[in-house]
């Protein structure tokens, strides 16, 4: 603890959720929790499979790989390894490339492409068991949802998935490297000190996007590295007069550490139906039910209206141009994703590569539909109110308020499955059938793992 600050520190809130992470220990984590973060965990190592030959990623293997280093973690999806901040960083924008990822419940952030790339890194370079990985997973993933979650509407447009992700990541890490609390406050103090990122980059959709888990994951790597070393961090790092509330966005303290220890929030996250950002699923699920309710083909489609929060105009609200990045374009545009789930039917993997996202037939329909905003909505990913005039059946509506893979709205289990499989099959080096059980068997037996540095043999 900071002799200089000792009442600070002794009362600080980052004091209280470095404690937390310093000494949860897999026992006391709830079964469903546990099993939570394994089903998140694959989720995650699937559509980072599948993401590392999305455009932008092998480039970014090649650099880091160039760069040389111990190979102190795996690089997923490739047969290589890199230093562990150099793992996390690459690791975490291949989990981010496709928009694929599991999505927080109660606020617009994505955890375990932070935290996840974060924490299997220093876990391989520390040779950690998987006990400890696996509680150093849940208090990271439960920590970032804290953060997230405590923060008090309207969004100021930081991005939250940067900005606590590092400092979800920062706990995890400091978990793993066995730091005290005291050493794991001054890592998290030492996160918030990296903490950044926008959302223009979802607004201007460009490659920057895949970076805003990838950079907290390293920081946070770093953080506690930092701390290790002996480097201080300011205490009220969240409360203070140039803390997390006052620089980002207002809060509630006492959310962010309401029952710590007691009720995890690490499993309130949903595992995404589609490849594309949240904001556009409602939308998504709105117009395929039309489509297949009324057998619709684009050219009965005469106009189409979507009326949505002030939030998912701002994020995929914007017109829609393939421009030089048609990946990220068609994963941030709520006309393309209406457009193309009218042109085809659904909107998968194949959906977002270059050919679907410069479709001329998806490109002919996209001026037919208009968004709107209904000021008075506040919501982050629903409702949405979709009005669709076709020349057979003159104006249909379809209200959605709730983004498949919800509580509200769950996944059938078997499209998990499927979606883990087809994104494993993937990706720079797709695994086969055999490989995929290996690593299913491997997740599910992650508590049985004496060191997590031996995690990726037989699978990569």
């Amino acid at each position: 603890m900071d002799s200089a600050v000792p009442d600070e520190a002794a009362q600080s809130i980052a004091t209280s959720l470095a404690t937390y992470a310093a000494t949860l220990a897999l026992e006391r984590i709830p079964a469903p929790i546990a099993q939570a973060a394994r089903l998140f965990m694959l989720d995650t190592l699937a559509v980072a499979w599948a993401g590392s030959d999305a455009p932008g990623c092998p480039a970014l293997h090649r650099m880091l790989a160039a760069d040389g280093g111990p190979g102190q973690a795996c690089a997923w999806g490739h047969a290589d390894r890199l230093p562990v901040g150099d793992a996390a960083f690459l690791n975490a924008a291949t989990a981010s490339a496709l928009d694929y990822d599991s999505l927080g419940r109660d606020a617009p952030v994505h955890v375990n492409v932070v935290v996840l790339p974060a924490a299997l890194a220093v876990a391989q370079w520390q040779r950690a068991s998987g006990r400890d990985f696996l509680a150093a997973l849940v208090a990271g993933c439960d920590i970032t949802c804290r953060i997230a979650a405590s923060m008090t509407p309207p969004h100021r447009g930081f991005a939250y998935t940067s900005v606590a992700g590092v400092i979800g990541a920062a706990a995890a890490a400091a978990r793993l490297m066995r730091l005290d609390g005291a050493t794991t406050r001054h890592a998290l103090g030492l996160a918030f000190l990296q903490a950044g990122g926008t959302q223009q980059a979802n607004i201007e959709p460009t490659l920057a996007k895949r970076l805003l888990a990838a950079f907290p994951a390293r920081a946070g790597v770093l953080a506690a590295r930092l701390a290790a070393a002996g480097f201080t961090a300011p205490a009220s790092v969240f409360e203070g007069e140039c803390g997390l509330y006052a620089l980002y966005q207002p809060g509630d303290p006492a959310r962010l550490t309401e029952a710590l220890g007691q009720r995890f929030d690490s499993d309130a996250l949903s595992i995404k139906a589609y490849p594309s950002c949240g904001c556009n699923h409602t939308a998504i699920a709105g117009t395929l039910a039309l489509a297949h309710a009324h057998d619709l083909a684009p050219e009965d489609v005469v106009a189409v209206e979507a009326t949505v929060t002030p939030y998912m105009a701002r994020i995929v609200g914007s017109a829609y141009d393939p421009g030089e990045d048609p990946q990220a374009a068609a994963q941030f545009s709520l006309t393309y994703s209406i457009a193309c789930a009218l042109v085809r039917r659904r909107l998968g993997l194949a959906e977002i590569e270059a050919e679907a996202a410069t479709d001329p037939r998806i490109l002919a329909l996209v001026p037919r539909i208009v968004v709107k905003v209904n000021a008075d909505w506040t919501g982050t990913r629903g409702p949405v109110l979709l009005r669709l005039h076709s020349r057979r059946h003159g104006w249909l509506e379809r209200r959605v308020d709730h983004v498949p893979g919800t509580a509200e709205s769950p996944l059938d289990p078997a499209a998990i499955d499927a979606k883990i499989a087809e994104c494993l099959g993937r990706g720079a080096r797709p695994l086969d059938t055999v490989r995929i059980a290996r690593l299913r068997e491997r997740v599910e037996s992650l508590h049985e793992i004496e060191d997590m540095d031996r995690f990726f043999e037989g699978i990569v």
